[in-house]
């Protein structure tokens, strides 16, 4: 049994309810993730959302204590990129045509539940319609649904026929001409209005997209398509506004303009050269790796039909290396957080992504590093997530096992909290 003392059931859609004060967790052993060690027996107590202390467990006895003794506990953790408002299948370039916004905001709902159940209670979103994850964002927050912390960037930018146009490969009668308002810039001026666009419609990032993209229908998949000027005029607006920047990009032209321009995140970095990895570690410029993301695309693109023709030669092609780029990257130093592009790949199986990172190279305590201190320093909320340390939120999950010896325990969770919340590991939460 998890719990003692206290009985709870996991949250419905409008149903869930914060611990009495002073809840107790016992975790049998519990990763220290700022020390970098793995801790004894301890008891996290918890006020409301917040955690206020973290105890040796000896004979405490307690009202309200929830058991995690034969668990071992971790923050809980964080995806850097995510897309809630749709998932892998080989309808999905027809339901663009097919399903109007209010199907991709219950699709959305769904997939946000599934996220947290698998134990992620904070993601950024990068890239929808501009309003799904916003309102899901608010309505979560809100306690209207139930799903992670979502800091989304709303429409990604991109240029006319780039990677993130919204018409790409429609006939020619429902092409149109996207501009700014729509994500789409072809000039300096264009891209000022297109982050302030976003700033309109309540977006917490900007994501834009530096390079081709293998799942668009348009056929390069790593060249560069934005110019300096647009860079650079993009990334000080979205500073003006306090937005931090991401940018999607595989060839190294378009990643390496990015950077210079004082991107804050690469995203994928998929053909990344020695010369933009000197770059990232001069700027300080994170990688969000996604090799989940590579190794999905690379096995779908091997069936009929799955993906339209002109897809399939680049999914086969920069999917597989992702995860040789990561290796390098982790052995020149490179900032790394954790991201897996779900979505692209099925949500809720995340944590794969750890398995991967682990087989190319980086020791399991970093991987989880990644998920959690890294990628709060990169949100800009160091104060109040990333690690179980008192004045942080209640983020905390639970796994049987021990995750450093075997990354893939993470794919089980047993206990998820986010906020001082208590959910379970099931995704089919009601």
């Amino acid at each position: 049994m998890l719990l003692v003392n206290l009985l709870l059931a996991a949250p419905t859609f409008a149903q869930a309810q914060t611990l009495p004060t002073n809840t107790h967790l016992a975790c049998g052993q519990l990763v220290d993730v700022n020390t970098k060690k793995l801790l004894g027996s301890r008891i996290i107590t918890i006020e409301g959302n917040k955690i206020v202390s973290i105890t040796e467990s000896g004979d405490f006895k307690a009202a309200n204590t929830i058991d995690l003794s034969e668990h071992t506990c971790l923050p809980g953790l964080i995806d850097m990129h995510v897309h809630l408002t749709s998932q892998s299948n080989p309808r999905a370039y027809i339901e663009n045509f097919t399903l109007n916004t209010a199907d991709y905001a219950f699709r959305a709902a769904k997939y946000a539940k599934i996220t947290l159940n698998a134990g992620f209670t904070s993601v950024r979103n990068l890239g929808d319609d501009g309003t799904i994850t916003a309102s899901l964002r608010n309505a979560i927050a809100q306690g209207v649904a139930v799903g992670p912390r979502i800091y989304t960037a709303g429409k990604s930018l991109a240029t006319t026929g780039g990677h993130a146009d919204p018409s790409n490969g429609y006939r020619a009668d429902l092409m149109g001409d996207p501009h700014a308002k729509d994500g789409v810039v072809n000039s300096a001026h264009e891209a000022k209005k297109a982050v302030r666009q976003r700033y309109k419609e309540g977006a917490d990032l900007i994501k834009i997209t530096a390079t081709g993209g293998v799942l668009s229908t348009a056929k390069s998949g790593q060249n560069p398509q934005f110019q300096d000027d647009e860079l650079e005029a993009l990334i000080a607006t979205a500073k003006d506004y306090g937005f931090k920047t991401a940018a999607h990009a595989h060839g190294p032209e378009g990643m390496k303009r990015a950077i210079r321009a004082g991107i804050d995140s690469i995203e994928h970095g998929t053909l990344m050269d020695d010369e933009a990895r000197n770059l990232m570690k001069k700027h300080g410029t994170y990688l969000i790796p996604t090799i989940l993301a590579g190794q999905f695309v690379m096995e779908k693109a091997k069936i009929d039909g799955y993906y339209p023709e002109i897809i399939r030669p680049k999914a086969a092609a920069i999917g597989p290396l992702l995860k040789t780029n990561f290796e390098k990257a982790v052995k020149a130093g490179v900032k790394i957080a954790f991201g897996t592009d779900s979505g692209v790949s099925y949500h809720g199986d995340n944590a794969q992504e750890f398995k991967y990172m682990v087989e190319a190279g980086m020791p399991a305590m970093e991987a989880i590093r990644t998920a959690t201190v890294h990628a709060a320093e990169l949100l800009g909320e160091s104060d109040s997530l990333g690690s179980i340390t008192a004045g942080k939120f209640a983020d905390i999950i639970a796994v049987k096992g021990n995750p450093l010896e075997d990354i893939s325990v993470l794919e089980t969770v047993d206990f998820v909290m986010k906020d001082g919340f208590v959910y379970t590991g099931n995704p089919d939460l009601d």
